[in-house]
């Protein structure tokens, strides 16, 4: 197997690193919070080898040359990025694998441009479409969500987030994932990536431009997160997933909602970072979904 290539794409202005290997069809994985374009460093090779080209991108703001000027890390920008990256990348279709952030910015992006996509999975995220009803059927979300109201106060959150050389980031890891046995090596990769000048006011700002209800930008993507998807879905849920309770999903994840049809799987022993935690499980899923859906 060749080495795994870095690349430069882009959107207008700003700059994002990828991790690419392989050739074939585009399948493009988005990672989530708090992570970076390493969350699918276990995914790359097994992937590549089943005949397919790989790119692992950093979102939006996670390093200095694509971060926004003007503060736009709203998710149908995020959306924007990933069709400037397939431009890019030359792919008319690809395969769209999203966790965390990832995962929202690929609902909203097969919301927006569906045909673009062969096949969707999404990772500890379920569809939002019917959100109200999950929290009323597992209020318990609002806890696990609380840390969300945090983010809105920008100086505190960013303070929190930096202090004591971004612990916050391991706590969150091992809040989230409980199950999981995670290298030193793995979170300090992490936290060098958001030691970078910027990264943790973009990355918080997330959640800021998720709840602007006077932002278009906010009500634009709102609008598309609670749009059918007309893509064919994975949704993968961990069993222990300590952010997104996965009892979400018996309630969130409707069949009638995804027109090109639904497959959702519940790993066990697992909780957030399911994809790093079992990676030979997930990406044997994974392949296997992809394949049933070639790309044209």
């Amino acid at each position: 197997m060749a080495s795994i290539e870095t690349l430069t794409l882009a959107n207008g202005d700003l700059r994002f690193s990828a991790r690419a290997l392989g050739e074939g069809p585009l399948v493009l994985l988005l990672h989530g919070f708090p992570d970076d374009f390493h969350s699918f460093d276990a995914q790359l090779e097994p992937i590549a080898a089943a005949g397919y080209r790989v790119v692992a991108p950093m979102l939006r703001g996670y390093e200095p040359g694509s971060q926004s000027p003007r503060d736009l890390y709203h998710l149908i920008h995020l959306a924007e990025d990933v069709f400037a990256w397939m431009q890019a990348l030359d792919a008319k279709q690809c395969h769209l694998v999203g966790h965390d952030w990832g995962a929202l910015t690929s609902y909203v992006a097969a919301a927006l441009q569906p045909k673009k996509f062969a096949s969707l999975t999404t990772l500890a995220i379920p569809h939002l479409r019917r959100s109200l009803v999950g929290v009323t059927e597992v209020p318990g979300q609002l806890v696990k969500s609380s840390y969300i109201l945090l983010m809105q106060f920008a100086r505190i959150a960013e303070h929190i987030v930096a202090r004591d050389d971004h612990a916050f980031v391991e706590t969150l890891w091992k809040l989230w994932s409980p199950d999981w046995r995670y290298t030193p090596e793995d979170i300090e990769q992490v936290k060098a990536t958001f030691r970078a000048d910027g990264v943790v006011h973009a990355a918080t700002q997330y959640y800021r431009c998720l709840l602007q209800p006077l932002s278009l930008s906010t009500q634009q993507s709102w609008r598309l997160l609670t749009t059918p998807i007309n893509v064919p879905t994975l949704a993968l849920t961990g069993e222990h997933d300590g952010c997104m309770d996965t009892r979400l999903y018996d309630s969130l994840m409707r069949a009638e909602d995804f027109d090109k049809g639904l497959l959702v799987q519940r790993l066990a022993n697992t909780g957030h970072f399911l994809h790093r935690e079992e990676p030979e499980a997930v990406t044997a899923v994974i392949l296997d979904w992809i394949r049933q859906h070639p790309a044209g």
